[in-house]
């Protein structure tokens, strides 16, 4: 249930919706747990005297209790329709002339951020297209805008969530499949990007107890994780919108060049160069990424972890050119 509430009231662990648009804050984005009192400051600072708090995604407060059914505010769930996933805010930052390139690829990045979070919230088909439409306006920046892509290298989240990842691991995907791939007219560049955003999408049929879980996975756990790729290629083949792309991408993202990977131990030039652009973002994500069992890697130590003791997982020189991109 979602509820108005004072923002004196606010409490660490409440799960806040602020009620304006994304780039007036100075949050990553307008919806997320309160972990520290920090965040609860700058929320005040930013003017606003209330906002909305959503008890099934955070803790409550007495306020939105029984005895101050006066003070509530019930929002019905949103069902997003395809005109509405994608962020008003993105098409016109893209096509904005006058706004610089840091603020353009804060936008992308942030707008994505939105894209993701509420298609796995809802994979519909219609939310599954949209979304696509979405991912080949960010696929033409990225191909076509050299500043916006390196601004984008520096501002990815480090919190680790399955929308988050899917960004990340699109957006570092793509900026490798562009130094690649650019000049060459034998691929789909929009449904290659579909298919990069879309790699975890078989996550939501997954128990969110055993995707978050903070230790180490059982031997059962373990399998139901690697069914991902599967559950992916099954939704998108049920709503149509299973591209050759997207069903190399979902299925063969996480093969490794040693044959030790999963589903089916591709090894080598087994593995797409679809596939392996999308495994070496994977993993570096991963590491850089805050764990709750685990501290994130900084950008030098996971690239020297990766070729230093992961070596045999990618194709050297793809790896090679990855590198690159940081440099």
């Amino acid at each position: 249930m979602r509820y108005s509430i004072n923002v004196k009231d606010l409490e660490i662990g409440m799960f806040v919706i602020l009620p304006t648009s994304w780039f007036e804050h100075p949050f990553l984005t307008g919806k997320f747990i309160i972990k520290s009192q920090d965040q609860i400051d700058k929320i005040i600072q930013c003017g606003f005297t209330e906002v909305f708090i959503d008890t099934q995604k955070g803790t409550g407060h007495a306020t939105s209790g029984p005895k101050n059914r006066a003070n509530e505010i019930i929002i019905p769930p949103q069902k997003w329709e395809p005109e509405t996933l994608i962020p008003l805010e993105l098409s016109e930052a893209i096509r904005d002339t006058s706004l610089s390139s840091e603020k353009k690829s804060q936008i992308v990045y942030i707008s994505s951020l939105q894209i993701m979070e509420r298609l796995l919230e809802d994979p519909s088909v219609e939310n599954i297209k949209a979304s696509k439409q979405g991912i080949a306006e960010i696929v033409d920046v990225i191909m076509w805008d050299d500043a916006i892509c390196n601004h984008l290298l520096k501002i990815t989240s480090h919190d680790y969530n399955t929308y988050t990842h899917s960004v990340n691991v699109g957006v570092l995907s793509i900026l490798l499949a562009k130094a690649l791939l650019k000049g060459s007219d034998d691929h789909d560049l929009h449904e290659l990007g579909a298919g990069f955003f879309l790699h975890d999408i078989g996550k939501v049929r997954i128990d969110l107890s055993i995707l978050n879980k903070p230790g180490q996975l059982t031997e059962d756990e373990l399998h139901i994780i690697q069914a991902h790729p599967r559950h992916g290629y099954n939704l998108l083949s049920e709503t149509n919108q299973l591209s050759n792309e997207c069903n190399i991408i979902v299925m063969q993202h996480h093969e490794k060049d040693n044959g030790k990977g999963y589903p089916y131990g591709l090894k080598g030039d087994e593995i797409h160069l679809y596939a392996q652009i999308c495994r070496l973002a994977d993993v570096y994500d991963s590491l850089t990424s805050e764990r709750s069992y685990r501290r994130r890697l900084s950008t030098f130590d996971a690239l020297k972890l990766m070729k230093e003791e992961l070596s045999d997982n990618f194709h050297k020189l793809l790896f090679e050119k990855f590198v690159v991109l940081f440099s």
